[in-house]
């Protein structure tokens, strides 16, 4: 049983991403994990490309590409740290608030469209999912002690 719940939590992780991928692009002309990128900029202050590549799991210089092009489409302000080094400041332009505002608009709408289509109510849902989401932080606080 345990099996078949962790499979099917990754095909409903999967799922869901190659979903909103498809909607953010053809809507938006953005891709999810630049969205996500995005957001951690804007919602979680990853205010630098290095903070940014750790809360993404990925390399500086993967993050330092996505950023020029993010940069590119008026969506994220990139400038030199003030303590100098090879640092980037990073932060959202007003146009890039208002589309990670549009974006999760839209798809907390379709979200709560799919639960409540599922026969899950969509308030036991969202009280459910910030639970199990604030022990993971919990913990992961206390694992980085």
């Amino acid at each position: 049983m345990e099996r078949n719940l962790s499979l099917n939590l990754h095909v409903l992780t999967a799922r869901l991403d190659r979903a909103a991928d498809r909607i953010l692009r053809a809507e938006h002309n953005v891709s999810y994990s630049r969205f996500v990128a995005l957001t951690l900029v804007g919602e979680l202050g990853a205010s630098t490309q290095r903070t940014l590549a750790e809360y993404l799991g990925v390399t500086e210089p993967s993050v330092s590409r996505m950023t020029a092009v993010l940069a590119a489409d008026g969506l994220l302000d990139v400038q030199p740290d003030p303590a100098g080094g090879n640092r980037r400041r990073l932060s959202l332009t007003n146009e890039g608030k208002q589309l990670v505002a549009s974006i999760q608009q839209g798809l907390e709408g379709r979200l709560a469209a799919l639960v409540a289509h599922s026969g899950v109510p969509y308030t036991e849902y969202a009280q459910h999912t910030a639970r199990l989401l604030a022990t993971f932080e919990r913990l992961e606080q206390e694992a980085a002690k």
